[in-house]
């Protein structure tokens, strides 16, 4: 998920009515899915709702690729909004969902009081560390200018990063929401805060600069190559997952998917595929 949009109760519905269209128009309507969910024998399609991609992208590739030998009937559908995959979910429209990353699911769930759950995590799209001058973390200096995404979801990952790297030091106790004032040791660095979009943009009036993975490939800039620092995706936060209503956590087809999500095959398809954009969040040998 590429940003962390937070949204009341109330917005979340007018959201959904708004975007309803909009969010199927590549699939049929959720709610004439039969009623299949907790079939422990995997007898019926698993139905999930993913973002296009690479998240539709990936299941197609296990429904096309692996799903059929594991006796999985799977189908993708496609929602363009961050609301209605939750929501189809918890109302039993659709059996999962891949879209979202925990600490957006957990804002979403304690909003709209729904009660889904994370099943494995796939992938992530890391941050980077990105400059036009500097060859490496040592060329960054005291006295330069670190810009970092404004939103809170991203400023936090943004520290994150930077002090997993040494440029900064944290307060103690500094989560996932860590902003500017939580920085106990600058070591120098100066830094300004700029809508995620326009990060790409600012390498030319900055030092460097943290920028999420899509606005970075945007900018014909390849993460696994041109960043100085990059997220990790192991027991990364914001790895994203494919999440199920609580209670459906054993469904025998939702195990199976997960099971092939986690393959060998799939990480060799996200490697080769997006050329380190988006990195696998789990272990398997490629």
């Amino acid at each position: 998920m590429r940003k962390n949009i937070k949204l009341t109760a109330a917005a979340a519905a007018t959201a959904a009515l708004a975007l309803g269209l909009t969010a199927c128009g590549t699939a049929s309507d959720p709610g004439a899915k039969a009623d299949s969910g907790g079939k422990a024998d995997g007898s019926e399609a698993l139905v999930v709702a993913a973002s296009p991609t690479p998240h539709a992208d990936i299941l197609n590739y296990v429904k096309d690729n692996l799903a059929k030998k594991e006796g999985l009937t799977l189908e993708v559908k496609e929602f363009t909004d961050y609301v209605l995959p939750n929501t189809a979910t918890q109302q039993g429209q659709v059996d999962a969902n891949f879209f979202q990353h925990k600490p957006y699911l957990d804002d979403f769930n304690k909003k709209n009081k729904t009660t889904i759950v994370p099943v494995v995590d796939v992938h992530l799209e890391p941050l980077g560390l990105y400059s036009k001058n500097a060859k490496d973390l040592g060329d960054i200096k005291a006295g330069q200018t670190i810009a970092v995404p404004n939103d809170t979801t991203n400023e936090g990952r943004a520290l994150a990063l930077l002090a997993d790297n040494g440029l900064i030091t944290l307060k103690d106790g500094a989560g996932t929401d860590a902003k500017l004032s939580d920085i106990a040791d600058a070591k120098g660095l100066k830094f300004k805060e700029l809508e995620a979009a326009t990060l790409p943009r600012a390498l030319n009036d900055v030092d460097a600069a943290v920028i999420n993975g899509n606005y970075a490939i945007e900018a014909d800039l390849k993460p696994a190559k041109d960043s100085l620092a990059l997220e990790k995706a192991d027991g990364n936060p914001y790895a994203n997952f494919l999440a199920v209503k609580e209670g459906n956590e054993d469904d025998a087809r939702v195990q199976k998917l997960a099971r092939l999500l986690n393959s060998p095959e799939v990480k060799k398809y996200i490697e080769d595929k997006y050329d380190g954009s988006v990195v696998a969040a789990f272990g398997a040998a490629g």
